[in-house]
């Protein structure tokens, strides 16, 4: 599904011609946003719907329980809505191919070192998420949310990992050629 501003600029004005040339004229041009089928069906792509699919229940299951009375479920908080809006906001560049259009930043080393990152960052939260259960009581609700919350943030763990090696080893053969 590609987005055409031409048209839109055009269809706006009666005379379409002297505002995208005065587009051009500033040295502005207008371009077509692209949707990339073939990323959600990559590695890297899966992985990412993995990641803001169990981010997302991690905050959530946390979210919805009184975790201000346990400090460190604070930080698994903070970690998981942190990692997930970022993680979303590269999923939404990376499937319109905005990144496409920013050549400047290296991607690539973006992306691993994010990943990287949030899956060391998600490890230290399922290990405190997993201890704070000690604290909770067992058979009440927030036992069972806290519990959830630390499987799904193993599984957000393994995903970030996952596509932390995925996108290393195209890195890595492509650094050795040169």
């Amino acid at each position: 599904m590609e987005v055409d501003f031409e048209s839109h600029i055009e269809s706006s004005s009666t005379d379409g011609t002297s505002k995208i040339s005065n587009i051009e004229s500033l040295g502005l041009s207008h371009s077509k946003l692209a949707y990339d089928g073939n990323f959600i069906r990559s590695a890297c792509g899966m992985f990412m719907a993995g990641e803001i699919v169990f981010g997302l229940l991690v905050w959530t299951l946390i979210g919805g329980t009184e975790y201000l009375h346990v400090p460190a479920l604070g930080w698994v908080m903070f970690l998981s809505v942190f990692c997930w809006v970022l993680t979303v906001i590269l999923f939404l560049l990376y499937l319109t191919m905005a990144h496409t259009r920013i050549p400047q930043i290296p991607w690539k080393i973006v992306g691993i070192c994010f990943n990287g990152i949030a899956s060391v960052l998600y490890l230290t939260a399922a290990v405190i998420s997993a201890l704070s259960l000690n604290v909770a009581v067992r058979g009440r609700y927030y036992f069972i949310s806290w519990a959830a919350s630390t499987i799904f943030a193993s599984l957000a763990m393994v995903c970030y990992a996952g596509n932390t090696v995925v996108s290393y080893k195209p890195w890595r053969s492509k650094s050795e050629d040169t």
